[in-house]
């Protein structure tokens, strides 16, 4: 009895839940440099950036060191600072240099595509992105399929700014999404689209056309995996985007009538909701020991004795 009581006691005390953490992926440089922080969760917000003035002292740092070691990450970092900063042309010059020194670097591919796209050359954008994804065809949690897509979109015209076109698919356009997709493709879909955006949205502004249709169709597929809190933000971001078609506004309309149905039971909560329920998880296992030690605390006492 004595060692089940003193078992009890410890599972008590010491399996208090632990708090997650409310961030998501962070990005440090090679020099240790934190660039940013994201949130948990699959509602896209962008990277929030560390302040220009900072970053603006660490592209001196990184060419230092790499004139120092020659160790090329210190100058591709460099190069994404430069894009961070918006100074896409020099970036571009700084990544033609790395290639000639290592050509085939899948930084040096990603980086440059990127480059180029914010400075509007999209056919060249294309090349490099392509020859990334030849490289390292998961990198990006094997999104950057859909990058190349977006480029080739918009090299034709915004007329091919669609679903089929951006991401081979197409939800359909009634009140309910419809897919023919299985469940663990729209999970690898909803991975790749949350994490393109992710990246878009840091360096793009509202409105924008493309970055609209792949946040409604990121609402599409959380709404078909009955993420309902999730896919009412991502209409909303969609619409903040300029998303203009009728149809998001029913899809939020559906969202808000299955509230009360059988399949409210599988809506997540939002992240800062998940995050309070830990944490009165947490406050509850804590009040609830320092109870048991204080209703028990003569019996604890002869027992430990």
């Amino acid at each position: 009895m004595k060692k089940l009581f003193l078992s009890l006691m410890f599972c008590s005390l010491f399996s208090i839940p632990v708090l997650a953490c409310l961030n998501g992926e962070t990005k440090k440089l090679k020099d240790g440099t934190e660039i940013y922080t994201d949130f948990k969760g699959f509602v896209p917000r962008g990277h929030s950036f560390n302040n220009p003035e900072g970053l603006e002292k660490t592209l001196g740092g990184l060419e230092k060191e790499y004139e120092r070691t020659k160790d090329l990450d210190y100058l591709s970092d460099k190069g994404y600072i430069l894009i961070i900063l918006k100074k896409y042309k020099e970036a571009i010059e700084l990544y033609k240099r790395i290639e000639s020194i290592a050509p085939g670097r899948y930084s040096t591919a990603s980086n440059m595509g990127t480059a180029y796209e914010l400075i509007g050359n999209n056919v060249e954008a294309l090349k490099w992105i392509e020859k990334s994804i030849k490289i390292n065809p998961g990198s990006h949690s094997s999104s950057e399929w859909i990058h190349a897509n977006i480029l080739k979109a918009k090299i034709k015209g915004s007329e091919n700014y669609t679903s089929e076109s951006l991401i081979h698919t197409d939800f359909g356009n009634r009140k309910h999404p419809e897919t023919d997709l299985t469940k663990e493709e729209l999970y690898r879909l909803r991975k790749s689209l949350f994490y393109q955006l992710n990246e878009r949205i840091s360096f793009v502004e509202p409105k924008d056309k493309i970055i609209a249709q792949l946040f409604f169709d990121l609402g599409n597929v959380a709404f078909l995996m009955k993420f309902k809190d999730e896919a009412y933000m991502d209409y909303e971001k969609a619409k903040d985007y300029g998303f203009k078609d009728p149809i998001v506004q029913q899809r939020m309309i559906s969202l808000s009538s299955m509230t009360n149905s059988k399949e409210a039971r599988y809506s997540p909560v939002d992240e800062s909701t998940e995050e309070m329920i830990k944490i009165g998880l947490s406050v509850f296992s804590l009040l609830f020991s320092a109870i048991i030690v204080f209703v028990f605390r003569k019996k604890i006492f002869l027992m430990l004795k």
